[in-house]
């Protein structure tokens, strides 16, 4: 099932906080490319009732069933991609672009 890392759900938290969205869940949405690739959608939403949620890293997760497939085995993490700078990134086995971080 999805997850997050301790670091995504942290930031998930302040962004809750500084856009006063506490008590949301964070929604998630994917959408397959024709190259195989997935373009990922998130943000902050009241669960709704055909909703499929879950909850990591003490943060409710939820998304509609259709998305579930695609999101399946995907990890979202926050990391610095250069210095001072930290994004959100999808680890997903099935995205054509996918390349498993290095194991160290």
């Amino acid at each position: 099932m999805f997850k997050l890392t301790e670091a995504a759900a942290e930031q998930v938290r302040r962004s809750a906080e500084q856009g006063n969205n506490q008590g949301l869940a964070l929604r998630l949405a994917a959408q397959k490319r024709p190259d195989g690739s997935i373009d990922y959608r998130m943000g902050f939403d009241q669960k709704r009732e055909e909703d499929i949620a879950l909850n990591s890293q003490g943060i409710e997760v939820v998304m509609a069933p259709e998305y579930v497939p695609l999101l399946h085995e995907a990890t979202l993490d926050y990391v610095e991609m250069e210095p001072g700078k930290f994004h959100f990134i999808f680890l997903n086995p099935q995205d054509a672009n996918y390349s498993p971080p290095d194991q160290e």
